[in-house]
């Protein structure tokens, strides 16, 4: 028996590396989504709840964002408010990011991350965490 397809969101600001992590988990049979920023990934989330959502956190920050786009968010916020969003089924929150310090980790695991990843990241090494990951819900 295989393990059940992942619903995956990715949310980068960054186009290229959001679409460069989408193919790599597409080819690895997942069902891929990529979000631009807070706001988005939120919408789609409610739409379709995710399984695994990974998260940069280094989306534009609300108070600068705010001055040309209302309702931007960190990515920290982001997780904040999908922790809150999914409280039934909350997905697994894994933060993909430039961000290293242990200042950073702390505040990931204040928002709610479940896991704290740098970029770049292995692709092998997310594909075996997924496996394992698909292998626990398909139980």
């Amino acid at each position: 028996m295989t393990a059940p397809t992942l619903r995956i969101f990715i949310v980068e600001d960054h186009g290229d590396a959001g679409e460069s992590l989408a193919v790599l988990l597409r080819v690895s049979g997942h069902e891929v989504e990529v979000a631009p920023d807070g706001p988005a990934a939120l919408r789609a989330a409610a739409d379709k709840p995710p399984d695994v959502v990974l998260l940069d956190l280094s989306l534009p920050d609300v108070a600068l964002l705010d001055l040309f786009l209302p309702g931007g968010m960190d990515g920290y916020e982001v997780a904040r408010r999908l922790r809150e969003q999914e409280a039934d089924k909350l997905p697994l929150l894994i933060a993909v990011t430039g961000y290293g310090r242990h200042e950073d980790r702390r505040r990931s695991k204040e928002a709610g991350i479940h896991l704290h990843l740098l970029k770049p990241v292995d692709g092998e090494a997310l594909n075996r965490l997924l496996q394992r990951f698909q292998a626990v819900i398909a139980r």
